[in-house]
């Protein structure tokens, strides 16, 4: 089987194109990236030494797709992943990349009749609702209440049942589209294709920053004494995620790629619920724990544009589908991270500059 990976030497892609190239020798694996993000050139030659072609290219030209040929599968990985995106410089790039790119690649997919696998996000559900539903402060943390103003939340989370009107950053407006726009190609052309909407993917070889792979950005500051803040929701560090490990993200894909009959037309939240989830005070204490560090953290109660105090996903669509179930905690996936850090130091200082 052929597999092309787009974004392939993002965190993402990368991760996913070693390990289904280490798990399946016979299948051919093809990581293709502009090389957009700060690090993804670290995976250029981890790619290349484990076998996966590399290809240079921009999902935003069309010929550049066409230049890999033929495949039998298309995991879409690449993305403006920014919540903040757009909102300075403008929106061509998160749209050209994220929706027209998305697009370049149902083309693709289309024209070899092959498989797509869309990694898509929580941030297509609104987040003026979001910030509308009921929560209380505990002592580390925000907790959604069981009586809530829309349909489609409980305390698990929020579930693909949630309301979708409404404004939702344009990174979410962006990927909402390309989802769309994959169920149409899927009707009109019979495309076996599979939308998964991830929550926060953590682990090593993530270059994460504030608004985009908070976790790592929390073990990266502690472990190199770099300044952190509290910001927004008074400031107290309770605003929670749920997270996924990276190797559990690798094992629902690789399934998906082995059995696309199954999977065909599954449109579904994918994340570790309240069961997997930190607030950014917890994270503070377990990053402690594993770099012996300790940060004097700012506090901020301004909240930033776009930004949700919790969000937890329910999966349970998902756990109806498969015997799938993340594997890795919040503690298994830190020190992941911190011991990737620690390991290649002196290359992390450096792509971080």
């Amino acid at each position: 089987m052929r597999v092309l990976v787009t974004g392939g030497a993002g965190f993402v892609g990368a991760t996913l194109s070693l390990q289904l190239a280490g798990r399946h020798p016979d299948w051919e694996l093809v990581a293709f990236d502009n090389l957009h993000r700060r690090g993804s050139e670290l995976n250029v030659s981890r790619l290349r030494e484990a076998g996966v072609s590399f290809v240079h290219g921009d999902i935003r030209e069309p010929a550049d797709l066409e230049e890999t040929g033929d495949i039998d599968a298309l995991v879409e990985c690449s993305a403006e992943p920014s919540v903040m995106a757009g909102l300075d410089a403008g929106a061509d790039y998160v749209v050209r990349t994220n929706l027209l790119g998305a697009h370049h690649c149902l083309e693709l997919a289309r024209k070899s009749r092959a498989q797509l696998v869309f990694l898509s996000t929580s941030r297509v559900y609104p987040v003026e609702r979001q910030n509308a539903l009921k929560y209380r402060e505990e002592d580390s943390r925000f907790e959604l209440e069981a009586d809530q103003p829309f349909p489609g939340v409980s305390q698990q989370g929020i579930s693909e049942r949630f309301p979708l009107d409404g404004a939702r950053t344009l990174y979410g407006a962006t990927k909402l589209a390309a989802e769309l726009l994959i169920t149409e190609y899927a009707a009109a052309f019979g495309l076996k294709t599979v939308v998964d909407r991830f929550g926060v993917i953590a682990g090593p070889w993530q270059m994460g920053k504030v608004d985009q792979g908070v976790f790592t950005h929390w073990m990266l500051s502690h472990y190199f004494r770099r300044d952190l803040t509290y910001l927004g929701y008074g400031g107290k560090g309770k605003q929670v995620r749920d997270l996924i490990s990276i190797d559990d993200v690798v094992d629902l894909v690789e399934d998906q790629l082995v059995d696309p009959d199954r999977w065909a037309g599954f449109v579904g939240n994918v994340g570790g619920g309240r069961e997997i989830s930190l607030s950014l005070l917890e994270t503070t204490e377990l990053c402690r724990e594993l770099t012996g560090n300790t940060l004097g953290i700012e506090s901020d109660s301004r909240t930033r544009e776009g930004d949700v105090p919790i969000y937890l996903s329910d999966c349970n669509l998902l756990y109806g589908h498969t015997g799938w179930r993340p594997k890795r905690g919040p503690q298994q996936i830190l020190e992941a991270i911190f011991l990737w850090i620690r390991d290649h130091e002196r290359a992390v200082r450096r792509a971080l500059g």
